[in-house]
C-alpha cells in the first residue's frame, strides 16, 4: 500500500520577497519550515523555466533551464557576488503582485553584475562550474548559444533569423559562437547559478520529509532552443514556421476550445531518433524533481492538431502519438515511473489504458465534481487510490471564487452533498480531499487561505494579467498550520 500523503500546490513566483518575485532564497526555505510545521510532504510547483511573452510558465525558452527571475539576489550577496547595496533598487517593487518586465530588466543588469564578478573570482567556482558544464552542456550549449542570438532583438522568433542562423549552418554557428562569447558565458553562469540554488533548496525539502513535485508541460513553444535545435522533431514547413499546433477542444474552460500556438511533435521522427530529446527530458526533470506531473498527458495517446493558420481550435483532429512506446522505454530504464499522468479533459478508454497500464496516478479535481449527478468521476466516491484529488488547479478560479459563481445546478449538487452554503465550500472541499481514497492530496495555498478570484493564479485562454499573484506572510495565520496539520493526522496523511 503506497503511503498516503498531502501538500500544497504554490508557484515559487507567488512567495513573499522584497524583490518583486518569489525566489528560491530564504523565503523558500521558509515555506518548507511551514509545510514541516504543518505536517505536509509535498511541495507542487508550475514549470520553472525561462518565460517569454505572457509570462506563461507552460510557454518556455528552454525545456531544460532554469528561470533567472527565481535566482534569489540574497544568496549571490551572501557568496560575495553581490553587494547589498546593490539590491537597494530592488526594494521598491510591489510585494502584491509580479511585475514580470521590471523585475526581469532590473534582475538581469545584477546578475550581469555578479557575472563580473564571477569571472574575477573564478577559482573559487572552478570545480562546482567545470562539474556543471560537463553534466550539462548537452542542452546548455544550445540554449546559451539561442539566448545570446534573442540578446539581439528579443522580438523575434528564431524562425525569423537570417537563413544560415535558422538553420544551423555549421559555419554561421561557429562565428557567431565568437562574436557574441561573453553573453554566452553570462547565459552558462545563470544556468549554474540557478541549477546550485535549486538543489540546494531541494536537499533542505527532502531532509525535511517534503518532496517536490515539478511540473512538465507536454509541448514546448515554438520559440524555443528546443525547437531550434531540434526542428525535425516537430511539424514544420522549410521556413521554419509550423503547419500544425497544439491545443485542445471546446471543454470546461472555452466554448472554441485552446489554441496555444505551440509547433506538434512529429512522432515519426522522435522514434527514429529513439526517443533521444524525450527521454533526455523525462531523466533531466526526474534529476531536478521527486516525482513529475506530465502536463496534457493525453496528447501522448492522442492529440488535438490544428492547421497553424486557423484562429481558434474547434477545426482541428485527433492525431495518434507514440506515448507507449516512449513510457515502455522510460519503465525498462526506470522501473518505477515517477510520472502523475494530468488527464483532465476530453479522456478516453485509450488515454486510460496507457495511464494504467504503466501504473500512473491520474487527476481528481473536487471543483469538477458537482456540474452532474452522482455519478461524477470527480466526486470521491467514485475513484480508487492511485489518483491525486486537488480542489483546483492553477487553471481553476480559486475554491471561494468558483463558489461564488457556481451554476444553479452545481449549487445544489454542493448543498445536497456537502450540505454546506458557498462561503464553507473551501474548508469542507479540502476535508473531503483529505479524507479520500487518492494516495495524494494537493491544494493550492489560496484555497487554504480562503481566497477569492482576486488571488486567481490563470485564466486559460486569457493572455494579460496572469501568474502574478503572490501572498504575503502574514496571510498565513497559526490557524492554518494547525489546521493542516490536524486534518493530516485523522486522515492519516
Amino acid at each position: 500500500m503506497i503511503k498516503r500523503s498531502s501538500g500544497i500546490l504554490l508557484h515559487i513566483s507567488s512567495l513573499p520577497s522584497r524583490y518583486g518575485i518569489g525566489t528560491m532564497g530564504e523565503e523558500a526555505f521558509r515555506f518548507v519550515d511551514f509545510l514541516y510545521e504543518s505536517g505536509q510532504k509535498i511541495w507542487q510547483i508550475l514549470p520553472i523555466g525561462p518565460t517569454g511573452y505572457g509570462n506563461s510558465p507552460y510557454q518556455s525558452f528552454s525545456a531544460f533551464a532554469g528561470s533567472a527571475l527565481l535566482i534569489s539576489l540574497d544568496k549571490l550577496v551572501e557568496e560575495d557576488l553581490l553587494q547589498a547595496t546593490d539590491l537597494e533598487g530592488m526594494k521598491s517593487f510591489s510585494v502584491k503582485k509580479v511585475e514580470y518586465d521590471l523585475v526581469a530588466k532590473a534582475k538581469d543588469n545584477l546578475l550581469r553584475k555578479a557575472f563580473k564578478i564571477f569571472q574575477e573570482r573564478f577559482e573559487d567556482f572552478k570545480e562546482d562550474y567545470y562539474t556543471f558544464l560537463g553534466e550539462n552542456s548537452w542542452w546548455l550549449d544550445d540554449y546559451a548559444l539561442f539566448s545570446a542570438l534573442k540578446g539581439r532583438d528579443h522580438e523575434k522568433c528564431w524562425n525569423q533569423w537570417e537563413e544560415e542562423l535558422r538553420f544551423r549552418l555549421p559555419k554561421q554557428l561557429e562565428a557567431v559562437h565568437h562574436e557574441y562569447a561573453d553573453d554566452i558565458y553570462f547565459h552558462r553562469f545563470v544556468q549554474f547559478i540557478f541549477f546550485k540554488q535549486w538543489f540546494a533548496l531541494k536537499a533542505y525539502a527532502n531532509a525535511m520529509n517534503v518532496s517536490f513535485i515539478g511540473d512538465l508541460p507536454l509541448y514546448v513553444s515554438l520559440d524555443s532552443a528546443d525547437v531550434w535545435s531540434n526542428q525535425d522533431l516537430f511539424h514544420l514547413d522549410k521556413t521554419g514556421q509550423p503547419t500544425f499546433v497544439g491545443g485542445v477542444p471546446p471543454d470546461y474552460f472555452s466554448e472554441t476550445g485552446q489554441l496555444w500556438g505551440c509547433p506538434v511533435f512529429n512522432w515519426a521522427h522522435i522514434k527514429k531518433r529513439k526517443f533521444d530529446w524525450w527521454v533526455a527530458r523525462v531523466h533531466f526533470n526526474l534529476n531536478m524533481f521527486d516525482e513529475i506531473r506530465i502536463d496534457h498527458f493525453r496528447g501522448l495517446e492522442s492529440y488535438w492538431s490544428v492547421p497553424a493558420s486557423e484562429k481558434t481550435a474547434i477545426n482541428g483532429k485527433w492525431e495518434p502519438a507514440k506515448g507507449y512506446e516512449l513510457l515502455n522505454l522510460l519503465k525498462s530504464q526506470l522501473g518505477e515511473l515517477r510520472i502523475i499522468a494530468e488527464d483532465l479533459g476530453v479522456i478516453t478508454p485509450e488515454v486510460e489504458r496507457l495511464r494504467d497500464e504503466f501504473n500512473l496516478p491520474g487527476m481528481k479535481v473536487l471543483q469538477f465534481a458537482y456540474a452532474s449527478d452522482e455519478t461524477n468521476e470527480h466526486l470521491p466516491h467514485n475513484y480508487t487510490s492511485n489518483f491525486v484529488v486537488y480542489t483546483g488547479t492553477h487553471d481553476n478560479d480559486t475554491t471561494l471564487g468558483w463558489a461564488k459563481s457556481m451554476t444553479k445546478r452545481e449549487r445544489k449538487n454542493v448543498k445536497r452533498y456537502l450540505g454546506v452554503n458557498s462561503k464553507r465550500v473551501a474548508a469542507k472541499l479540502i476535508e473531503l480531499a483529505w479524507a479520500s481514497v487518492a494516495n495524494k492530496a494537493v491544494i493550492p495555498l489560496q484555497d487554504l487561505l480562503g481566497l477569492d478570484s482576486k488571488a486567481r493564479m490563470n485564466v486559460p485562454g486569457v493572455a494579460a494579467n496572469n501568474w502574478e499573484w503572490r501572498f504575503k506572510w502574514t496571510d498565513i495565520k497559526e490557524k492554518h498550520k494547525s489546521y493542516l496539520k490536524e486534518l493530516t493526522e485523522i486522515y492519516n496523511r
